[in-house]
């Protein structure tokens, strides 16, 4: 994976922010993303690890090592086809997750593990501005409908996964938007809204329904159909 000296050749690096004096004047995001040559740095420095401890750090078991090599050899598109293989939503865990699997490589003995996450923001950001992420309507209708209680990231990502199995999905969400705590407890400066919209924009092309203002056993009946 990477480059076999990799590590040893290029100190680690992660995006910049703009200065405080000019983060002050808007609440957007402030960071400024590394280059493509600066990328593909960090992508070189992924060790062919025995066991990929980033692995067993990261939740949704994201395929780290391969997409860091992709990156590395300039290949974002496939890049962007193993990120989304295992995650719905890279957009969202590219800017506001922990990064657990950075604590977990190998490279964090030393305090200096691979960029991970700058990684994998700038590969859905990427394929967002190649337009690679179409919506997916591939799979035919299999006439089955399916409710989903809460517009969160979970939520949202088990309406994406059946919608795109061919089912009618339609998500209840109590609040005016979607989003859960991706919208309502995290600032712009960390995640602008638009993200989300954009998004939920690429799920209704693929079929999702999205009742807001919607607090189902209170304002919608469990009787309803499509609740049941």
């Amino acid at each position: 994976m990477g480059k076999a000296t990799g590590f040893k050749e290029f100190p680690r690096q992660t995006p910049g922010y703009e200065k405080p004096g000019e983060r002050v004047k808007h609440y957007n995001e402030f960071t400024k993303p590394l280059s493509d040559e600066e990328l593909s740095r960090q992508g070189a420095r992924c060790m062919d690890c025995g066991v990929p401890f980033c692995h067993q750090g990261c939740p949704v078991n994201n395929i780290i090592p391969d997409w860091n090599d992709l990156v590395y050899k300039n290949r974002w598109k496939e890049a962007a086809e193993v990120l989304h293989s295992t995650n719905n939503f890279p957009e969202f865990t590219g800017r506001v997750c922990p990064a657990p699997c950075e604590a977990a490589c190998t490279l964090n003995l030393e305090d200096i593990p691979v960029a991970i996450k700058t990684i994998e923001h700038a590969i859905v950001e990427r394929a967002w501005a190649e337009g690679w992420l179409k919506p997916d309507t591939s799979k035919p209708r299999t006439g089955k409908k399916v409710a989903v209680v809460g517009g969160g990231p979970a939520g949202l990502a088990a309406a994406q996964q059946l919608a795109r199995a061919g089912h009618h999905v339609v998500v209840y969400e109590k609040n005016a938007r979607v989003g859960g705590l991706l919208r309502y407890g995290i600032p712009d400066f960390k995640l602008d809204k638009q993200v989300i919209e954009r998004r939920a924009a690429q799920m209704t092309a693929e079929g999702v329904e999205f009742r807001t203002n919607a607090h189902v056993g209170v304002t919608v009946p469990v009787s309803e159909p499509g609740c049941l």
